[in-house]
């Protein structure tokens, strides 16, 4: 018998982070030096955690995204696109700070290298969080860009506290090797232990430059349940049972894509959904964990079949 809707689980996510201008560079031809080559230049919402937040709210849960942007058109626009999707935002203008932007040099093969100007990104201060934000809260998440920098790190990490204090989960995602091991694989060990993520996100990558290559297990002295994006090859899952570790992968479609930015966040977004809702249905580990990170290729794939739209400034 089909479950009322009035009684369907919905979860309800707080997202702290960047939302970020993305230039998107994508030249038809090899970069040359002193001349130019065709291309695209566009202009698009970015920042990981304005990326993740969206997805969710796509995928049907209740979102709320904490983050600071500039007074600035870039900034006004930015809120507008996030809540188009339907994204509760809490979003924090930051004066004589411009909104961050990411220049996105995107590769004919799809591969992608970044300068970051964060801005008014990395502004957003503890004492702007609110703890009514986080009444009900299911899951909070962080990409690690939240708990470098400051004052947005003390930001990022006064979130966790309420998270905790409201009950919920704590999902991060490990997001970039370079600003994340800035001080040190000791110190950003440090920092994914003092965070305490029941969830940790990571790509192949970014695990084997936190904890070592061949290591992936490793992962799980730093939280219960890790999964390791693997982009065409799927992911592998690890997980803690009752003191047993748990390991297997999940296969996915092989799909072709110009421009992969933003798959990450929505695979993060469709697991945690899932994961959510399995857990809340009773599924025993192993298969909430199958189905969630099916259901995060599935909305990684809907993010590589859909460009993200052009920027506009109405």
């Amino acid at each position: 018998m089909p479950t009322p809707r009035s009684r369907r689980f919905v979860p309800r996510v707080v997202v702290v982070g960047d939302l970020m201008l993305d230039v998107v560079l994508a030249p038809a031809d090899a970069l040359a030096a002193g001349t130019d080559v065709p291309g695209r230049v566009t202009l698009r919402q970015g920042g990981s955690a304005a990326n993740t937040a969206r997805w969710l709210a796509r995928l049907g849960a209740r979102t709320t995204l904490i983050a600071a942007v500039g007074r600035d058109p870039a900034g006004r626009a930015l809120v507008k696109t996030v809540q188009s999707d339907g994204v509760v935002a809490r979003v924090i203008r930051i004066a004589g700070a411009p909104t961050g932007r990411i220049g996105v040099v995107v590769a004919p093969t799809g591969e992608r290298s970044f300068v970051a100007d964060r801005g008014a990104a990395d502004r957003l201060a503890p004492e702007e969080l609110e703890p009514a934000w986080f009444d009900r809260l299911s899951l909070l998440h962080l990409p690690a860009y939240s708990l470098l920098g400051e004052p947005l790190g003390a930001a990022g990490r006064r979130a966790i506290e309420l998270a905790r204090a409201a009950g919920g989960q704590v999902s991060l995602d490990l997001a970039s090797v370079g600003p994340l091991l800035a001080r040190g694989r000791r110190a950003a060990l440090g920092l994914v232990r003092d965070a305490g993520p029941d969830v940790l996100f990571a790509t192949a990558a970014e695990a084997e430059a936190l904890v070592g290559p061949g290591r992936p297990e490793t992962l799980l002295e730093l939280a219960p349940v890790a999964i390791l994006k693997r982009g065409p090859r799927g992911a592998t899952v690890l997980a803690l049972e009752d003191g047993n570790r748990l390991r297997f992968e999940v296969a996915t479609e092989r799909l072709k894509a110009t421009d992969t930015t933003g798959a990450g966040d929505a695979f993060d977004a469709g697991f945690i959904v899932d994961w959510l809702a399995s857990r809340a249905a009773g599924r025993s580990l192993p298969a909430a964990l199958q189905r969630a990170a099916v259901a995060g290729h599935h909305a990684a794939a809907r993010q590589l079949r859909a460009p993200r739209p052009e920027l506009t400034f109405a």
